[in-house]
């Protein structure tokens, strides 16, 4: 029986919008409408072969479509707490994915929060997202894992205790799962010859809740000032290929210093991934699908310092492994500058730091020099130790196969 499912993202960095792009491509049996705004969006464009139909809600009278929602049989929500919200409203089955379970806070206790859920009324929407609007956005999220049919997780330091939390209290069906990422264009991407470059730097989809490409984009203003002189300092990287949504959409543009040169891209998905698979050296804000993907390709990353307080997290929860011990860090250009442990807070204090670090002469020294520590130490590593450095991140990160439980799910709604 084939289903229309409607299907949406968190449009934060591109982690929620490649994770739907990889569980849609399971589901190809059935009709899998795109409904979502900015990076989401412009993924999505770039990777459409997932979709069969594709709506720009952030385009002119794009909006919340409630007319797509009411002709769906299921939807699947990557981290977008509204459309889960939405879903309930309309009384239609939801699936809920997630890659970052364990990552959210909530001041008010897990206990008041299913209780709030369990009081929560159907449609109409209005009166759906009134009952919710006084969680904060991180709250939002875990009431929308109580609230849905079922929730995919994917595994990370503390997930399951928090399972172990929602099935004491009696809410969610929650499903643990490995890696969510595209398994076939990992398979595809592996079997490249190369080296495609002598290093890719991956810096993500940028864009979320504070930061945006040309506003709160200090790191991206960095980065644009510390290319050329990695060229300059870095002699042996001829050719840098360096991925971000800051890219996409006709602001794609090169550097070049002396024979070197850096080529500032946003690829599709699949290419992205062959050139994962083939550049010589690596390098990654430490968002958790990169990591996964990096993973599953054997490509060793070096961490670059944190673009928001999600990769402070992630890192911190790596501790003991080599991924953490030799990842770069703009805190550490600037210890005197503490990083709250709170979403916006932290993102909103990562910024001014990165802000800080371009505008002082004497700071952008320091991080300069320390970045080209930190790389010197990456590219020492020989083969032995990268093997051994991809060995401890997947020992961390296993978990049952994104395609079984995909199936299992996909296989009893459509009976």
């Amino acid at each position: 029986m084939t289903m229309k499912i409607l299907m949406g993202a968190q449009s934060c960095g591109f982690g929620p919008i490649s994770k739907l792009t990889a569980l849609s491509l399971l589901i190809p049996q059935h009709h899998r409408v795109f409904c979502g705004d900015t990076v989401a969006s412009l993924y999505a464009r770039r990777n459409a072969e997932a979709f069969d139909e594709l709506y720009d809600t952030g385009e002119p009278g794009g909006g919340p479509r409630s007319d797509l929602l009411e002709a769906s049989d299921w939807v699947v929500s990557v981290m977008d707490a509204d459309l889960v919200m939405r879903a309930f409203a309309a009384n239609r089955p939801v699936v809920m994915v997630d890659s970052l379970f364990s990552f959210w806070q909530h001041d008010r206790p897990l206990a008041d929060l299913a209780e709030l859920c369990r009081r929560a009324p159907r449609g109409p929407v209005d009166r759906v997202l009134s009952h919710f609007q006084s969680l904060r956005p991180h709250e939002q999220i875990l009431a929308a894992h109580m609230l849905a049919t079922h929730s995919v997780v994917q595994n990370f330091q503390g997930v399951r205790e928090r399972i172990g939390q929602f099935a004491d209290l009696g809410v969610g069906r929650l499903h643990l799962t490995g890696s969510i990422v595209d398994a076939d264009a990992l398979a595809q991407a592996a079997k490249g010859t190369g080296p495609d470059c002598d290093l890719l730097i991956n810096i993500g989809g940028f864009k979320n809740f504070l930061l945006d490409f040309d506003v709160n984009n200090a790191y991206l203003k960095l980065f644009d000032r510390w290319i050329p002189d990695l060229l300059s300092d870095c002699k042996r990287f001829a050719e840098v290929t360096v991925c971000c949504g800051a890219f996409g959409d006709g602001r794609e543009r090169q550097v070049s210093v002396g024979s070197s040169r850096a080529r500032l891209r946003m690829l599709s998905h699949r290419e992205f991934l062959r050139t994962v698979a083939t550049a010589s050296h690596y390098m990654i804000t430490p968002g958790l699908t990169a990591i996964h993907e990096s993973v599953a390709l054997r490509q060793f990353p070096m961490a670059l310092p944190e673009q928001h307080f999600g990769h402070v997290f992630n890192l911190d929860s790596l501790g003991g492994t080599l991924f953490h011990r030799i990842g770069a860090r703009l805190s550490a250009v600037m210890p005197e500058h503490p990083v709250p442990p709170d979403d916006f807070e932290g993102t909103a204090a990562i910024n001014e730091i990165a802000e800080r670090i371009s505008a002082d002469p004497w700071l952008y020294k320091r991080f300069r020099n320390m970045m080209n520590e930190w790389i010197e130490t990456f590219v020492a590593l020989d083969s032995r130790q990268r093997a051994a450095g991809i060995d401890e991140l997947g020992a961390r990160l296993g978990g049952r196969p994104l395609p079984d439980v995909v199936d299992e799910l996909f296989q009893t709604a459509a009976r």
